[in-house]
C-alpha cells in the first residue's frame, strides 16, 4: 500500500542522536544531531508533511562538537538539550548544554525551503549542564509533562538534578546521587518515569538497571545483571506505572515489573546484534519499537503485557457507525504477542528509534550513516487496534 511506504532522508553526516520535538503535538517533527569530526556539527529539524509524503528540513549549527544524545523540552518547542564531545587540552570531554532554536523555526512550515532557508542557522546557548566536577555526560532527560524547568543529567557515576531558572539561562544543581561500589561505575542511559508524580528515574549502568526517587535521591530498586552484557537503553510503559523495557548488547529486549525484579516479565530475542534503542508507543503501549546494530528496526506487538491485553483499545474519533459492530465480533481471548514487521531500509547500525509526538502511528529510525527513515504502523494493524 502506498500509505505504508517508508520515506527516507539522508543527512550526509554520520549521526546517532534522534528525538521527536516533544512539545509539538500537532506537526510531525524530529530533531537529528550529527557526529562529524571534520566539519561543524548540525542539528537537522525534520518536518514530515504526511499529506504529501515529503520531508522539509532546516539546519541548525552545533559548533561545539559531535552530538551523542539529544532531548527536547516537554514544554517549550524551541528548547532542547544535547550531550556532545569537545576536545580540551587534547582530551575528549563529554559535555551537556541547553539550547534555544531561532523563533521562526520553533514550529513547522510546510513550504519547501528556498535558498535562504537552507543556510544553517545558529543555536542560542542557554546554559551548560556541568559544574566542572562531573564530566562525561551520557544523557539528559527532562521531567515528563513538566514545565521544562527540571532536567536530570547522568555524568560518569553521578545522577544530577538541575533546576533551569531565568528562562533556562541558568542551571542550578538541586540535588545529586552517586553510584557506589567497586570498579568503573558509569551511567550509560536513563529515563524519567511519567508515573508516580514524576518522582522516579530509571538508569542503566553496565548490566544493571536502577530506580531512583528524585525527592530523596535514593535508590528504589536495583536489577543486577538485567542483561548479560551492557544495557544500552530503557523506556517506561506510558500506561502501566511499574513496567519498563530495557535492551542491550546481549541482543535482547526485556520487560520488567519493578515491583518484582527477580526476573523479566517477558524477553524478546529477535535481533542478531546489539540493541541500541527501545521505545513504547505513547498511546498504544503494546506497540514497541527497537533498533539494532543488525541494521534492522523491529516493531513488536507486546499485547499480553500491555494495558489492553484483550485488545479493547477504542478511539471514538476513528470509528464510524458502520464499523462499530465489527468491534463486538472480536473474541474475548487475550491476543498473542508477535513481531508485526521488520524494517530493512537501513544498511548501518540503527542507533535510535522514536515515535512521533504528534501522530501515534508514525515513527522514525536513524542509522549511523546518517539515514533517517520515517515509517508508519501497517494500516491493517492500526485498524485492528482501533476497531
Amino acid at each position: 500500500m502506498e500509505d505504508d511506504a517508508p520515506v527516507i532522508y539522508g543527512l550526509e553526516f554520520q549521526a546517532r542522536a534522534l528525538t521527536p520535538q516533544t512539545a509539538e503535538t500537532d506537526a510531525i517533527r524530529f530533531l537529528v544531531g550529527t557526529q562529524s569530526l571534520k566539519y561543524d556539527n548540525q542539528i537537522h529539524i525534520i518536518d514530515f508533511d504526511d499529506e504529501n509524503n515529503i520531508i522539509n528540513k532546516n539546519v541548525l549549527l552545533h559548533q561545539v562538537g559531535e552530538i551523542w544524545h539529544i532531548s527536547a523540552s516537554p514544554a517549550d518547542r524551541g528548547v532542547l538539550a544535547t550531550c556532545y564531545n569537545k576536545t580540551s587540552d587534547s582530551r575528549v570531554v563529554a559535555c551537556a548544554a541547553v539550547w534555544r532554536m531561532p523563533k521562526e523555526l520553533e514550529s513547522s512550515s510546510h513550504e519547501s525551503p528556498d535558498d535562504s532557508a537552507s543556510t544553517a542557522q545558529a543555536l542560542e546557548l542557554l546554559c551548560h549542564l556541568d559544574n566542572g566536577a562531573h564530566s562525561n555526560v551520557a544523557c539528559v532527560t527532562w521531567e515528563p509533562m513538566g514545565d521544562g524547568k527540571k532536567v536530570i543529567s547522568l555524568a560518569d557515576n553521578h545522577l544530577l538534578l538541575w533546576d533551569l531558572q531565568e528562562s533556562s539561562s541558568q542551571a542550578v544543581l538541586a540535588s545529586s546521587a552517586a553510584l557506589e561500589g567497586k570498579g568503573q561505575l558509569k551511567f550509560t542511559s536513563g529515563r524519567w518515569s511519567p508515573h508516580h508524580n514524576c518522582t522516579q528515574v530509571a538508569t542503566a549502568s553496565d548490566t544493571t538497571l536502577r530506580g531512583w526517587d528524585t525527592r530523596s535521591m535514593s535508590q528504589i530498586y536495583c536489577i543486577e545483571n538485567a542483561h548479560g552484557q551492557l544495557v544500552r537503553d530503557l523506556d517506561f510503559n506510558p500506561n502501566k506505572q511499574y513496567y519498563l523495557a530495557s535492551c542491550g548488547d546481549d541482543c535482547k529486549v526485556k520487560f520488567w515489573d519493578t515491583r518484582n525484579v527477580t526476573e523479566p516479565v517477558k524477553t524478546l530475542e529477535e535481533h542478531s546484534h546489539w540493541v541500541w534503542s527501545v521505545r513504547y508507543n505513547h498511546s498504544h503501549d503494546q506497540l514497541v519499537l527497537t533498533g539494532s546494530s543488525d541494521s534492522r528496526v523491529i516493531l513488536s506487538n507486546m499485547v499480553s503485557i500491555s494495558s489492553e491485553p484483550f485488545g479493547h483499545l477504542v478511539d471514538d474519533d476513528d470509528i464510524s457507525d458502520t464499523e462499530e459492530h465489527r468491534a463486538d465480533e472480536k473474541s474475548k481471548e487475550p491476543l498473542q504477542d508477535n513481531v508485526i514487521a521488520t524494517y530493512e531500509e537501513h544498511e548501518d547500525s540503527v542507533y535510535a528509534v522514536d515515535w512521533s509526538s504528534a501522530d501515534p502511528w508514525l515513527f522514525a529510525s536513524l542509522s549511523y550513516d546518517g539515514r533517517l527513515v520515517i515509517n508508519r504502523v501497517p494500516r491493517a494493524l492500526k485498524y485492528h487496534i482501533l476497531l
